[in-house]
């Protein structure tokens, strides 16, 4: 091969990569937009109780089969002593639940458990929000309880647990401790956002991954719903 075609031939190819490289990069970073997020967690910051224990509780009150489990549910407990953030004691405590009981009593508990939220929340979001900020809400409650539980509070994204669709008791994501902020950045990633967390509420210390990334860190009183502090 001429020399100089061989030169010529090795420039071409390297003004290629130079392309492909620069292409790659405008994509990956110039194209990414800078959004100020503030973050709610949901249970015990905006709404009282926890709201998969309440369906539970929800469930037992019109099934007995939530009663035939309470062995296992026991069980279960002592996990929850034994490793908080585990998946296997969750799982374990909802064995009783089935796809036909979410459809039959999902739609009842949610028109009840929305009178749990705290009187603030709907006004706190909405200010968040007139404010130029970007709202997401993250929390641990299963995918067909959450949603509905807050379509009428104007949330830009509402991150929360993914649940396996014939086994409703089996996770197919905890949306958990520093698993929120996991689920944060894979969702700014697919919006092509660069996150700045100005702002996170929370009640639980579980949250501190997701407290730590914000600028502000505010705590709510989980009884109450009152905010005990700002830092």
């Amino acid at each position: 091969m001429c020399p100089v075609f061989c030169c010529r031939y090795k420039n071409l190819q390297y003004a290629q990569k130079v392309v492909i490289m620069r292409a790659y990069f405008i994509k990956r970073y110039i194209m990414l937009v800078k959004k100020d997020i503030v973050v709610f967690d949901f249970d015990g910051t905006l709404s009282a109780g926890d709201t998969n224990i309440e369906f539970a509780k929800y469930c037992a009150r019109h099934s007995l089969r939530p009663w035939i489990f309470m062995p296992v549910i026991a069980v279960a407990t002592v996990g929850k002593l034994i490793n908080p953030g585990g998946t296997w004691w969750r799982e374990t405590m909802r064995r009783f639940m089935t796809p036909n009981m979410v459809k039959k009593f999902a739609p009842g508990f949610i028109r009840q458990h929305k009178m749990e939220r705290f009187g603030w929340a709907k006004d706190q979001v909405a200010a968040e929000r007139a404010a130029g900020r970007t709202v997401v809400l993250i929390s641990a409650s299963p995918d067909y309880l959450l949603p509905a539980l807050v379509r009428d509070i104007k949330f830009d994204a509402v991150i929360c647990s993914r649940m396996d669709k014939d086994k409703p008791w089996k996770y197919d994501f905890l949306c958990w401790g520093p698993n929120k902020v996991y689920a944060l950045d894979a969702w700014a990633r697919d919006n092509k956002y660069i996150p700045r967390v100005v702002r996170s509420y929370s009640d639980s210390r579980a949250d501190m991954p997701m407290m730590e990334i914000a600028g502000e860190r505010v705590w709510v009183d989980r009884n109450t719903g009152l905010r005990k502090a700002s830092c």
